[in-house]
């Protein structure tokens, strides 16, 4: 066969030929639409997320990535008015943990580690997992205010869900010395006692706080704002931590040697009103709360109130003077050395016969001053009684301050009237007896206690005021010096080197139907006499021992409490005749 024969087979055969493919096919445009439709979706949606409804996820991721952390504002500095400090914060950390963490990471599954746990924290190991028992809740305390060492040991356990956060813990370091007085405060820093309580907001700080922003590590990338918190307050005190330490050491000695309930004594700065020292026992230590009773923290100086007995007897002299009806050199017949009122009977220890009014108070003469005191108005004798401040609160504001217990009559017997003059019928306070006596040391002008120094007290206090003469005031303080001289009743309250008056008070204490076999022993003095800078006053309750005059256990403390505390302030001695160091024996009863 030729090949143009073959050729004229081919063409007739129908060949197929080379045909060029289309431009769009139908499977370009498939994938085509759906790629423009993920797109279109994923437009659409990043539209939604970015511009309808943006803070939903802003809000999720805040709450992955933000962290608000608290800066710590440790509570502020108690101290004393040379600047010791009586009461600080330290920092310490509290354990708490994350039930639900712990449930999901298995934690409650390392016995051996809640073991050491619960022996490191003094519980018991099963009492310990009931509390991260329930799985639905975010935070539970385990133990408030551990030490350091403890807490570098719980976190090296290294439990699931178990955490430490910083907190703060209030240290005194007087410990018992100034118990009462500071107070203390609870788990949570705030203040349930004493000065504690009492300027809780001036003490407590804002804490600062710092938002910032963390990896998916934990670890900060980012400090997104910083709040500043408002810093605590400092509080001075007119305590001098000196005078504070030797007074509690001197009060708490004459507590067990005289077999006491209880006993108590504060030191005024005579011409400012600042209390230098306020002390009682029992005390307790504020650091460690297993000791602690209500009767202990009872701050006695202001909250006891008590019949004063002989230690009045000066302010019924100073009353009839004021009113003129007698003069410093008069003469009081006491004889027979006892007389009946309304059918009751005032007397003396015996027969004293004629007494100068300062031989009244030398000898704590009930006859004198009785008869003082009838021979004055009632009303002006009530009224000094008003004026000296013995009818109301000292001036400090403390929590717990009792303004006395006196019952005003519209009739008042002679009786009645006899028995104030001797400190009967009317009860008062430690701190109410010491304002009493820093007026009549001051000259007659009458100060308001103070207990801060700083910040000055927001609240409205009583100016300085005249309460009696200075002449009359001055007069009746030279008579007490007398109580300390020989035939006196408190030859024990010398202080070697100084002028001290003063008045002891020996009063039984009432019951029901009564009194009873039950005594207060008072002693409350000035010093120097030449220039009287402190007032000092010391109350024994209850001593039972042999000895339960004023005069043998109060009058004793005074001399140490004072004569230290005039050394400690560096007030020149103004006796030129200084008197033995020795105790002086043979002192007569106290009044």
């Amino acid at each position: 066969m030729s090949i143009s024969t073959l050729k004229t087979h081919s063409a007739r055969s129908g060949a197929k030929k080379n045909v060029t493919p289309g431009l769009v096919q139908w499977r370009f445009l498939v994938v085509l639409a759906v790629v423009i439709l993920v797109f279109g979706v994923l437009v659409v949606r990043a539209a939604y997320i970015q511009v309808i409804e943006p803070d939903n996820l802003i809000e999720q991721g805040d709450s992955r990535t933000l962290r608000t952390r608290n800066m710590p504002s440790y509570r502020g500095i108690i101290a004393d008015r040379n600047g010791v400090e009586l009461a600080i914060s330290v920092p310490v950390r509290a354990i708490y943990a994350d039930p639900k963490i712990i449930h999901e990471q298995g934690g409650l599954t390392q016995m051996r580690r809640w073991r050491a746990l619960a022996d490191v924290l003094g519980q018991n190991v099963e009492d310990l997992r009931s509390k991260v028992s329930n799985p639905q809740r975010r935070f539970v305390y385990l133990q408030r205010q551990v030490s350091p060492a403890m807490a570098d040991y719980v976190e090296k356990l290294d439990i699931p869900g178990i955490y430490l956060r910083k907190e703060s813990r209030r240290y005194y370091p007087n410990g018992e010395v100034t118990a009462q007085l500071i107070g203390i405060t609870d788990v949570d820093d705030s203040g349930i006692e004493g000065l504690e309580r009492l300027y809780n907001d001036w003490l407590t700080g804002t804490p600062g706080s710092r938002v910032i922003r963390r990896d998916a590590k934990g670890r900060q990338v980012e400090i997104l704002q910083t709040k500043d918190g408002e810093a605590a307050g400092n509080l001075t005190l007119t305590i001098d931590q000196r005078v504070q330490a030797l007074a509690y050491r001197e009060i708490k000695e004459a507590m067990l040697y005289y077999q006491a309930t209880s006993a108590s004594a504060i030191v005024v700065d005579v011409h400012s009103g600042d209390i230098l020292a306020m002390v009682n026992a029992p005390s307790f230590n504020p650091n460690d709360r297993d000791d602690i009773s209500p009767h202990r923290m009872r701050n006695r100086v202001i909250t006891d109130a008590f019949e004063p007995g002989s230690s009045m007897k000066p302010l019924a002299v100073l009353s009839a003077l004021e009113f003129g009806n007698v003069k410093a050199d008069d003469i009081v017949d006491t004889s027979p050395g006892w007389m009946r009122l309304g059918g009751s009977l005032v007397k003396d220890h015996r027969n004293l016969g004629k007494l100068s009014l300062e031989e009244i108070i030398q000898h704590s003469s009930n006859m004198g001053t009785s008869k003082l005191a009838l021979g004055v108005p009632k009303q002006f004798l009530l009224d000094n009684y008003y004026n000296m401040g013995l009818m109301t609160d000292t001036g400090t504001n403390m929590p717990g301050e009792s303004s006395g217990i006196f019952h005003e009559r519209s009739r008042w017997s002679k009786f009645e009237i006899a028995t104030l003059s001797f400190g009967y019928g009317i009860s008062i306070t430690t701190a109410q007896l010491a304002r009493m006596y820093a007026t009549i040391a001051n000259g007659g002008i009458k100060n308001p206690l103070n207990i801060v120094k700083s910040p000055a007290s927001s609240s409205w206090k009583p100016a300085d005021e005249r309460v009696v003469s200075e002449k009359n005031a001055k007069a009746v303080m030279d008579m007490m010096e007398s109580v300390t001289q020989r035939g006196g009743t408190a030859l024990k309250a010398r202080v070697p080197g100084y002028r001290v008056g003063g008045k002891t008070g020996t009063s039984r204490k009432a019951v029901a139907g009564g009194y009873g076999e039950e005594y207060v022993n008072i002693f409350a003095g000035i010093a120097p006499l030449s220039d009287p800078q402190i007032v000092t006053v010391v109350l024994i309750n209850e001593p039972g021992g042999d000895l339960y005059y004023a005069g043998d256990t109060a009058a004793p403390v005074f001399s140490s409490i004072m004569g230290g505390a005039l050394q400690l302030l560096n007030i020149p001695p103004d006796d030129k005749q200084v008197t033995s160091t020795r105790w002086i024996k043979g002192a007569a009863n106290g009044g």
